[in-house]
């Protein structure tokens, strides 16, 4: 593994620290706009097919090489810390080397009865908006 792991206080002390951290959510654009971190920058790992079901999104990493240098470095959200493992793997393979994994992710993880384990971003208190600059949503970052 190539990359570690935060919990939300951690990662956002990264993000505060001026050294260029930045927010990769990496959930679903619906997900995204019902909200996500304050600065975040949206490429969903994972989208729907036809029949609703989760798939890889074939072009993940095309649209983050496309949009971000080798260089940049990122604390990957997704809602519990699932999808965004799967994107620091697929980031590190591309060649990404500042890759920190969100531990509970946007929503928290929870446990098989649905009670939270660990809060997540959303659960700390941390900075959220559902809105934000249109620069920073997949669609435009895939335009591009």
């Amino acid at each position: 593994m190539s990359w570690k792991t935060l919990d939300p206080f951690a990662a956002k002390k990264l993000l505060d620290g001026g050294e260029g951290w930045v927010y990769l959510d990496v959930r679903t654009e619906p997900e995204f706009r019902a909200g996500h971190a304050v600065g975040s920058w949206n490429v969903p790992v994972m989208i729907r097919d036809p029949m609703g079901r989760m798939t890889p999104n074939q072009d993940f990493v095309a649209v983050v090489k496309k949009n971000f240098p080798a260089s940049s470095r990122f604390v990957v959200g997704c809602a519990s810390g699932v999808r965004s493992m799967r994107a620091c793997d697929e980031l590190a393979a591309a060649g990404y080397a500042d890759l920190v994994n969100l531990s509970s992710g946007f929503q928290g993880r929870l446990d098989a009865t649905g009670s939270a384990m660990e809060p997540g971003w959303q659960g700390c208190g941390l900075p959220v908006e559902s809105a934000g600059p249109t620069e920073r949503t997949y669609d435009t970052l895939r335009a591009k």
